[in-house]
């Protein structure tokens, strides 16, 4: 890899650690190539990303960053899983490294907050910024539906009494 290629991967990752909600940082020694493909697949279907780089570019890339505080997990043979969503990253990574043992969770960082293992499972067993929407949206239409249903109670109400009404009187 030559001068530019670094400059450009590191621009690349700097890119990565200012705009992700969250980066999760593990260990992926001894998984196979389709393992890894499992993994990347998994994470664009929560819309995260995963991205295996060079540690010194990392480092270099995490200078004056809000997650800097992860630089010192860059060891060995690293990856980083990253989204958008504060949440997302976090969940892909912890199911994955419930199925798969050689995936080991180092920690991560959300914007300035750095997390350890423990903060990375915390993480992930929070709502997603889609879940967290759709509870608000059955939140504010459960009053309308309420509503309509009192509205709608008592003519249904005096419907069934005429109904009795009128049948006794058939009788």
């Amino acid at each position: 890899m030559d001068r530019a290629q670094k400059e450009k991967v590191v621009d690349e990752l700097g890119q990565i650690f200012e705009s992700s909600g969250v980066v999760v940082v593990a260990h992926y020694t001894g998984l196979t190539v389709a393992e890894m493909q499992s993994l990347r697949a998994k994470a664009r279907e929560a819309g995260s990303s995963v991205r295996v780089a060079k540690n010194r570019l990392a480092k270099i890339a995490l200078e004056d960053k809000p997650c800097a505080s992860i630089a010192d997990l860059l060891s060995g043979m690293t990856v980083l899983t990253y989204s958008e969503d504060p949440v997302a990253a976090a969940k892909v990574a912890e199911d994955f490294a419930k199925e798969n043992k050689k995936f080991e969770i180092l920690g991560g960082a959300m914007g300035e907050n750095a997390l350890d293992r423990s903060g990375v499972e915390a993480v992930s067993k929070m709502p997603s910024r889609d879940e967290l929407i759709a509870q608000i949206a059955g939140m504010l239409g459960a009053p309308a539906s309420n509503i309509a249903g009192a509205i709608g109670a008592p003519a249904s109400n005096i419907a069934s009494i005429l109904s009795t009404i009128e049948d006794k009187a058939a009788a």
